[in-house]
């Protein structure tokens, strides 16, 4: 039976200035009892008669507060022994070699239970007050790549185009909050675009479910510019704001915006960027008419650029309403999501224990 205890009722204080401890830890204590998380991994993970099938809660809620106290090997797990900690997070602190059972126990259809577990975590914190709600939601769609070690692992045995082993996850996370509202483990030699346009429709199920009523718009760089992403976007209703890559096609029509057209926008280089826009209909006859919106940047001072180039282009397509230069400032702030992802837990060594489908 699960202690009965309330972590909202521990007190945390500091006898020395010097002492660094994850007390922050009570937080996400706190958040997982309100959500009932626990409840939520025994009710819907079943690993049936793998090894590691039993206390599912207590080994999923050990690796989770691992991670978040900076946890990098699943040996970092028993930092959570020390001293109080484990008497404070609702769970049995499990020991790293039970850990690693648990993880080699999953399957495809395991991480299809944790996928569940996680929509219905988001509408519960949604419907407690953390969602849009009704207002506009905005998602951003990244990839990343998580380095692991070894020549056998599932899915991560080939070297990809970064020169490493590893896996090719993608990630979908709201702007503004950074909450994660969808992931999907990929072999370390897929392309960015990959299963994206269902992975897409997925996330914006989630979010729909989740309680979110508002429009939606998709941000994603040129990895994601394929037809199957911006069809999955229109069938699901939402928006796009997804980077260009420079084709010929492309650059042809940036060519024929007359001078006139461009808009000088504030730059730390006196006079260095101005942005405009046409329509082009992206992806051949497969493709719908879409705003066009470009932004170009002198070369700075030192650079080097191809024989006879006056500028950098940085364009995207769109079929949101607004402002040309409000949409073009928002979808920069695309790059935001990649700096989150420099401290994604999973990165080089979670996922070197587990398996991938």
């Amino acid at each position: 039976m699960r202690a009965c205890h309330s972590p909202d009722t521990i007190g945390v204080s500091f006898d020395e200035e010097n002492l660094v401890a994850d007390a922050g830890l009570v937080l996400a204590a706190t958040l997982a009892e309100g959500l009932l998380l626990w409840e939520l991994l025994d009710t819907h993970v079943d690993l049936g008669n793998a090894p590691g099938a039993a206390n599912v809660s207590d080994k999923a809620m050990t690796l989770i507060h691992s991670a978040l106290a900076g946890g990098q090997w699943i040996n970092d797990a028993d930092r959570l022994r020390a001293g109080s900690t484990g008497q404070v997070l609702g769970h049995r602190v499990a020991a790293a070699s039970t850990l690693g059972t648990f993880l080699r126990s999953f399957t495809w259809g395991s991480v299809r239970q944790l996928d569940q577990v996680a929509g219905i975590a988001l509408a519960r914190a949604w419907a407690a007050g953390a969602g849009p709600g009704p207002w506009p939601l905005t998602i951003d769609l990244d990839s990343t790549h998580c380095e692991t070690y070894g020549l056998a692992k599932q899915g991560a045995s080939a070297v990809g185009r970064n020169g490493t082993r590893g896996y090719h996850p993608l990630l979908a996370t709201a702007a503004g909050t950074g909450d994660v509202l969808h992931t999907r483990l990929r072999d370390g030699v897929a392309n960015s675009g990959r299963g994206a346009a269902s992975f897409l429709a997925e996330a914006i199920n989630r979010a729909r479910r989740a309680g979110a009523t508002g429009p939606i718009t998709v941000r994603a760089d040129s990895g994601f510019y394929n037809h199957k992403v911006v069809k999955a976007l229109q069938q699901a209703g939402a928006s796009c704001s997804i980077t260009v890559r420079l084709d010929k096609a492309v650059r042809r029509v940036i060519q024929a915006i007359p001078d006139h057209a461009w808009t000088p926008i504030g730059y730390w280089l006196d006079g260095g960027a101005d942005v405009a826009e046409t329509s082009y209909r992206p992806f051949g006859r497969k493709g719908r008419v879409l705003r066009l919106i470009v932004r170009r940047v002198k070369p700075t001072p030192g650079s080097q650029l191809a024989l006879f180039t006056a500028y950098d282009y940085h364009g995207f397509i769109t079929d949101r309403q607004g402002a040309t230069l409000e949409l073009e400032a928002d979808h920069r702030r695309h790059a935001v999501v990649e700096m989150g992802q420099a401290h994604c837990p999973c990165e080089r060594r979670w996922l070197s224990r587990g398996r991938v489908a």
